[in-house]
């Protein structure tokens, strides 16, 4: 064998589209393992929360929990399932959105939404069926230290509740209509949409080893700046893709007067401070030095998706 030729000792890292079809592609196939098969009584019920969580979404959350991984040699066993527990959250929470009572919504993914495919009444056991199961799913599996498992269903029940999501959606549902100042849309935001966020990439580092002080902080520091980063730009998307691009009702948040920080700022003002947000997430990162690589990789992507 010609040196040229000879191996290196470190194996090469997959492209990044690469390296996230192979997280997406791991987790759907994880998903698939973990809800209840559509044969199992009450069939309705099964088949709907398998029609709600598979074949769509880009998994953010999960591509995010692998990447924070990395930083801490976590085996991807154990990401898996943090990254499925995860997505199983996200999954109800968006049923419940959708329902008429909430964002009043028809289009999930370019599909009907999970009300409109069966009933009202079958979405909201599919959102409460969703929760119960990530939660299950986590408290099950061994993670080889009882106490960090602990503080993973701590992280994962915050993030979820009125002191998370359910808090920044309900913050959401009483600004319709209202002028709300930045500090006050950030908070709304961090709660809504980035409190999930931050709790996946905390999760998947905890997966593996510790982090020092240090570190821990600057990764809280990215985790939501990186939360704050997708919403922003989702707001921009908000009113400039297609429903067609965006697989859902595109412009829903402008008709139904709800403050964005396209209305809040410009959609000028939106961009650039998109740009800011990217950039403080990357600086968070440095150090990590090249354990921060799919983090950075993400970070692009969240800033230039465009669906």
């Amino acid at each position: 064998m010609s040196l040229a030729n000879a191996p290196t000792g470190k194996p090469a890292t997959p492209p990044f589209p690469d390296w996230a079809l192979g997280v997406q592609t791991r987790v759907e196939a994880a998903l698939l393992r973990y809800l209840p098969s559509g044969d199992a009584i009450p069939g309705r019920l099964h088949q709907a929360m398998r029609y709600a969580s598979l074949n769509g979404g880009k998994r953010v959350r999960p591509l995010l929990a692998f990447a924070a991984g990395e930083l801490t040699a976590a085996p991807p066993e154990r990401v898996e399932i943090v990254a499925g527990a995860v997505e199983l959250i996200h999954g109800y929470s968006l049923v419940h959105d959708d329902l008429p009572c909430m964002d009043d919504d028809v289009l999930r993914r370019g599909r009907p939404t999970c009300h409109v495919e069966y009933d009202e009444a079958t979405a909201l056991l599919v959102g409460d069926s969703l929760q119960s199961l990530a939660f299950e799913l986590l408290a099950s599996q061994d993670f080889g230290d009882a106490a960090r498992q602990v503080e993973m269903l701590r992280l994962l029940a915050r993030a979820s509740g009125s002191r998370g999501m359910a808090g920044g959606q309900s913050i959401d549902l009483e600004s319709v209509g209202k002028h709300l100042e930045q500090p006050e849309l950030e908070l709304m935001h961090a709660l809504k949409t980035g409190a999930l966020i931050h709790a996946a990439v905390l999760l998947g580092a905890l997966c593996g080893g510790a982090l020092s002080t240090a570190e821990r902080e600057a990764l809280d520091r990215f985790a939501r700046r990186a939360g704050l980063l997708f919403q922003v730009v989702d707001d921009i998307l908000d009113c400039t893709a297609s429903t067609i691009t965006l697989g859902k009702t595109a412009g829903k948040d402008a008709a139904t007067e709800k403050p964005t920080y396209v209305s809040l700022m410009s959609l000028e003002r939106a961009r650039e401070f998109a740009a800011d947000l990217k950039n403080q997430a990357l600086a968070a990162l440095a150090i990590f030095g090249e354990r921060r690589q799919r983090l950075c990789e993400l970070t692009e992507f969240i800033a230039q998706r465009q669906f």
